[in-house]
């Protein structure tokens, strides 16, 4: 190499697999000089996985606790699903008695459900737009994301909606199953 290229650096483009390829490399590389030496050879994509480690361990990180996150509230949404539902059996036995439909029992115990993740989301939305503001230099680790994507925002919208609807159905096929006479001797 010319001592004016000292840091000159090859990119070959190829479908070929690295190990094919690297002899007819090399044997270009030395024809134009014995003396060249070929160092750090490595592929594109180690490249980019190499470039993007630093943002890895974050990432991942913060994926575990918003699984984390979603999982808590899973199971707070069912505790609290399960006990409304444990504390209104008289009320579900009496409504069966007086001809209310299983869907309608449903529709009730899922509507509450809904009810209170609606709530909880206006209050999460609200508060995220404005920490997303606070802070913002986590924006860093959002790759081709914005701070406040609506796509971002619906998305996990209806994801803790699905959630919550998931979380009621337990409760809600206990609700449906009780039959009027027994829980009106409940209590």
């Amino acid at each position: 190499m010319p001592l004016n290229y000292p840091n000159m650096t090859i990119v070959v483009r190829t479908p070929l697999d690295l190990t094919s390829v690297m002899p007819a490399i090399k044997s270009a590389v030395y024809e134009a000089g014995n003396d060249q030496p070929i160092f750090n050879v490595e592929t594109m994509q180690q490249i980019v996985s190499e470039s993007m480690s630093s943002q890895r361990f974050p990432m991942i990180l913060l994926g575990a606790f918003a699984a984390l996150a979603l999982l808590l509230a899973s199971v707070g949404i069912y505790g609290v699903i399960s006990y409304s539902v444990a504390q209104r059996i008289h009320e579900i036995g009496i409504r069966m008695a007086l001809g209310a439909h299983k869907r309608d029992v449903f529709r009730m115990v899922v509507g509450q459900g809904l009810a209170l993740a609606l709530a909880g989301l206006a209050i999460g939305v609200v508060a995220a737009l404005i920490l997303t503001r606070v802070l913002s230099s986590f924006s860093l680790l959002l790759y081709g994301v914005g701070a406040s994507d609506p796509v971002t925002f619906i998305t996990v919208s209806v994801m803790l909606l699905f959630v919550t609807v998931v979380a009621c159905y337990i409760p809600t096929r206990r609700a449906m199953r009780v039959d009027a006479m027994v829980a009106l001797r409940y209590e």
